[in-house]
């Protein structure tokens, strides 16, 4: 079972979606909070595998609280859940130390599908999202994968975690996680799967190496 913390400014919000994954058996709301300040108050309490964190908030917005998180070693998994997908948002919560990133008006199984895969450390973008993040990296020094980036696909196309890929290469997860949401953006993909798939084709990788 998967459990979740739910942050968003609007109570209607935060009932619908924990009634929402309240009613499959995979996942257990252990709580909700209005703004930043009182998600990393429960955070730390309750201990969730994800965090459905919303940006704007009253008070400590989301990408605060998304540092503070880290900075004191909660290990969930952030997803965020917003209706904005401007630059401004969307790296400043990367950078932070988000899992995901996904639009409010996402489909409920879509939804579902990004925090099973948020809860096993793989990150998820928003379709649009992962355009953004294509733009900007494509620039001519920035655009083929770079030799670390490669490593950590590799490694990702061999079946292992966030987890494992960076006690292999000896760097720390959240290094691990940037170098996956930079591959997505250069190959134009959201996920894993599709980034591996995506680099058998380009010839980045090969069968049976």
């Amino acid at each position: 079972m998967i459990t979740l913390l739910v942050v968003d400014d609007h109570p209607i919000v935060r009932d619908g979606l924990s009634g929402m994954f309240a009613r499959d058996p995979d996942f257990e709301v252990l709580g909700q909070a209005a703004d930043g300040a009182e998600a990393v108050r429960l955070a730390r309490a309750l201990r969730p595998d994800v965090i459905l964190m919303d940006l704007r908030m009253p008070g400590v917005d989301g990408v605060t609280a998304i540092g503070q998180l880290a900075k004191h070693g909660v290990e969930s998994k952030v997803l965020v859940l917003t209706t904005y997908d401007t630059d401004s948002y969307v790296v400043p919560a990367i950078e932070a130390g988000a899992t995901g990133y996904l639009l409010k008006d996402a489909p409920r199984d879509e939804l579902l599908r990004a925090v099973r895969s948020a809860a096993r450390g793989e990150a998820v973008l928003a379709p649009s999202v992962a355009s953004r993040l294509m733009h900007q990296v494509r620039q001519p020094s920035a655009g083929p994968l770079s030799e670390r980036e490669l490593q950590v696909l590799t490694l990702v196309a061999d079946g292992k975690n966030n987890r494992e890929a960076a006690a292999t290469l000896f760097i720390s997860e959240a290094t691990v996680k940037t170098h996956l949401l930079n591959i997505y953006a250069k190959l134009g993909v959201s996920d894993r799967a599709a980034a591996v798939a995506e680099a058998f084709h380009r010839g980045l990788l090969t069968p049976g190496r």
